[in-house]
This record gives structure tokens, sequence and C-alpha cells, in this order.
């Protein structure tokens, strides 16, 4: 059938690509956009021009952020804006390879160089979960877990309370969305362990940084985040 009908590019329909390009072609590929420095230490938000020194920008040094640092392999634009919306909410599954490729390429070369505990996906409300039917942060992480060789905890955090979709909100809006949204079982506690916090986007850092206050108050130690992209 592939010979007969060939496997094209999933965005574009206009090149052929099939499963080992995760079903993207390269013109599609050409726009996807690696964050490269300077970015800001504490959320990784790029900046252009040529700034030598480490620094945290306006936004980071106003909030109130839980985690020690957040990176993100890819920028929130174009092809790869496309491909998590589709992913996510249209069960387009063929651009997971894509997706944990990107992923693991950015992340990988940069846990080898430091220890690491677990890598700890951002849960869903088992609500949420049951109408999606996959939670995308819990496979992205399996693969970055099988490439990086640190186990994945799927069970030291829980989501709690349902909250509305971020989309459409004000920075202080979705900190106060996320406010008692995560917890851990009962009884867990943590003994300084480091921790990769992992979802699909960051935007504001507002349900990462809910999620590594509850991880810090447990007894976690270093907790950093890592996503696929992030919003610009």
């Amino acid at each position: 059938m592939g010979f007969i009908y060939p496997n094209n590019c999933q965005v574009c329909h206009a090149e052929a690509a099939g499963r080992s390009e995760g079903y993207v072609g390269p013109h599609c590929w050409s726009r996807v956009r690696f964050i490269k420095p300077p970015f800001c230490q504490r959320c990784g938000l790029p900046y252009p021009g040529d700034i030598s020194a480490p620094f945290e920008c306006a936004n980071c040094q106003e909030l109130e952020l839980a985690f020690t640092a957040a990176r993100s392999a890819v920028e929130a634009k174009e092809t790869v804006r496309e491909v998590i919306l589709r992913y996510k909410y249209n069960r387009a599954m063929w651009f997971e390879p894509f997706l944990a490729d990107l992923l693991i390429r950015a992340a990988a070369p940069e846990l080898g160089k430091e220890a690491w505990s677990f890598i700890v996906p951002v849960p869903l409300h088992p609500a949420k979960q049951r109408e999606r039917e996959f939670n995308q942060a819990e496979r992205l992480a399996d693969w970055l877990g099988r490439a990086t060789q640190i186990p994945v905890n799927k069970n030291l955090l829980q989501r709690v309370q349902p909250t509305m979709t971020q989309t459409r909100l004000t920075r202080a809006a979705r900190a106060s969305n996320m406010r008692g949204a995560f917890a851990v079982p009962p009884g867990r506690r943590l003994h300084g362990e480091r921790i990769v916090l992992l979802d699909d986007v960051f935007t504001t850092g507002a349900t990462t940084s809910a999620c590594a206050r509850v991880l810090r108050s447990a007894g976690a130690g270093d907790v950093s985040v890592w996503t696929v992209a992030r919003g610009i």
C-alpha cells in the first residue's frame, strides 16, 4: 500500500515522509527552531543578540518559581505547534516519535552531565485522562527515560483537582488555577532526590512550578523542568 499510496508529510501533505521521519517532511522540519543560548537561566526563554553572561529574565525575577531551572528543546511555533496540538487533542499518535526525537536531541546530552533520580511526568486529572485516553507527558517521559536510562516514576505526583485549560488565562490566573491541583500520595516522603519534571509545553511555568513546589515540600532536592516546546 505504501508503494501505491506513498507516505506523505502529515503537516503539509506536499512532500514524502514516512514513519522513520515521524511523518514530518524536510521542508516542515526546516521550520523547527531548536533553542540555543542565550536564554534565561531560570525559565529557558531564548533571547536574540549576543549575551555571554548568565542572566534571569524580568519575568522570573518577579515570580516565585519552585523549580531550579526549566529548559525546552524547541520553540512552540509553526510545525511544532501544529504537531503538538494535533497529537494532544486529535490523537495524532504518529507524531509521537517526531516529538520524542526533538526532546531527546536536546535533553539527553544535558541530563547526561549530572545524576538524576527520576523523570516525573506532569500528571493529568483522572477525568481528563479518561477523556483524552492518554497522558502525553507520560508517553514522552518513557521515550526520554529509555534514551537516558533515568527511571520514570509515574506515581510520585498526582493531580487531585480538575483545572480549567490554561490556554486563555493570564499569568496570574494560571498560577491561581494551579493552586492545590497537585499532591504526592499520602505518607510518601522524599529524601533529597533530584527530579526531572517533564511536560510537553512550557508557557508561563505555572503548572510546572506548582508541581515542583509539591515535590519540594515532600522532600525532593533539585527539581528541574524539561519540555519539548517553549511558548514564545
